[in-house]
């Protein structure tokens, strides 16, 4: 049966659905597949208490039933944007009123939303397209636009640290803005390599973007004030040309699949007309239960006191368990700075990051190739195909055994050329 352009180009192989159908198989599969690729969340004691108790309590008071049985509007549950009106108006002074906040279903409807809003094909023949100043980027942007080619990423530039640890940064000098760019998109902290984009970088591209008459979007599914699983000293940032977009799922909740935009009003109408077309309104059931920990704060201590310190740590430890096992001089380790992924650059890798990949999958290992991760990247650049990341996130026995095999694989592959 022929498909339509549209069906052709979103039932093709992509990078985002082989990580969820791998995520997928790594929780169904218990202990045969040690799941180091996804973005699930760890299973945090204190995050689950509070929630089972959240919804038990819901469901005495009959909340939990009204709100399964009940729409909200195409902006989302009125309750839960109040609260975060006042909560955000309350930390950084924003003055958001709620025409400036709509809910939708994950962060990922709402990128697809905001790209096919901005960008993509327009009168006349004209093309607009989203700029990621700083590749690698989040896999999931890459097949988010319903036209092709509407991606442009720049190279970054390369600091070599100290204990086999290295860091991107914005190439400003790179970085060239035209009509056809219709959005500067960054994620802070940056999925896939745990970097955070320093106060600095954000205001030249706010102030770039302000030159060019573009939003600056910040994909802030991993910061500051929830779920602040972000370790470098930076200051939140937003002004009527910045959407930001936050998330539900890694304060432990990505099956609620609650996303979180934070625009000028103009965009939250055109985004709220597009979630009524094809949602009909955004779920209910996480902005349910995260209401009373907007409006006691709670939020901001578990995130603060609880998920922060638990995926530092666990950050920590991977590190150095990696540095322990991976013999090779050529080994680098993305400067952990926040998200819940480390990022590995193995220089003059024998073979590709996909054929790794493979190999790790056949040996029990989930990760994540990097070559996924630089959607909009024209030029050819061997570094793409160097890299992995991986998610940290899992028990400490899975996380020792997986290592294991990684760099016994790595290590192999760099004395011998094969494995």
């Amino acid at each position: 049966m022929p498909y339509s352009i549209f069906g052709n180009k979103f039932t093709r192989h992509s990078g985002i659905t082989e990580l969820m159908d791998d995520l997928n198989q790594g929780v169904q599969g218990g202990d045969d597949l040690l799941m180091l690729g996804g973005g699930n969340p760890a299973t945090i004691p204190e995050i689950e208490i509070t929630i089972q108790g959240l919804l038990q309590k819901l469901l005495d008071q009959g909340k939990l039933l009204k709100t399964l049985a009940n729409y909200d509007g195409p902006q989302g549950k009125n309750s839960f944007i109040d609260a975060l009106v006042e909560l955000f108006n309350e930390l950084y002074d924003w003055g958001l009123t709620a025409d400036n906040i709509m809910l939708t279903n994950g962060s990922q409807s709402a990128f697809f939303y905001l790209f096919n809003l901005l960008a993509g094909d327009f009168k006349a023949g004209k093309k607009r397209k989203i700029l990621f100043p700083l590749a690698p980027e989040y896999i999931g942007y890459a097949d988010a636009c319903v036209s092709e080619d509407v991606f442009v990423a720049v190279k970054p530039k390369i600091s070599e640290l100290e204990n086999r640890h290295f860091k991107y940064h914005v190439d400003f000098d790179a970085l060239k803005i035209d009509d056809d760019i219709a959005a500067i998109c960054v994620s802070r902290p940056t999925n896939p390599t745990g970097n955070v984009l320093t106060d600095d970088e954000i205001e030249k591209l706010d102030k770039l973007a302000h030159e060019n008459n573009i939003p600056l979007i910040i994909d802030n599914a991993y910061g500051v004030p929830f779920p602040n699983m972000i370790f470098a000293d930076v200051t939140p940032f937003w002004n009527e040309n910045t959407i930001i977009c936050l998330s539900l799922s890694k304060f432990g909740l990505p099956g609620a699949r609650c996303g979180i935009v934070i625009a000028n009003p103009k965009i939250v109408k055109a985004m709220s007309n597009l979630s009524g077309i094809m949602a009909l309104s955004p779920g209910s059931i996480g902005p349910e239960i995260a209401l009373p920990l907007v409006k006691s704060r709670d939020i901001l201590k578990l995130s603060d006191q609880v998920i922060k310190p638990f995926y530092q740590n666990k950050s920590q430890r991977a590190i150095q368990l990696l540095q322990d096992k991976i013999k090779s001089p050529n080994f680098r380790i993305h400067e952990a700075e926040g998200a819940l992924f480390l990022w590995l650059w193995f220089k003059d890798l024998p073979i590709s990051s996909d054929s790794l990949y493979k190999i790790l999958k056949k040996k029990g290992v989930i990760v994540v190739s990097g070559h996924y991760f630089f959607p909009g990247l024209s030029q050819q650049w061997p570094h793409t195909n160097e890299c992995i990341r991986l998610n940290y996130a899992q028990s400490e026995t899975v996380l020792v055994r997986a290592i294991d095999i990684i760099a016994d694989t790595i290590n192999a592959l760099y004395e011998t050329g094969s494995v």
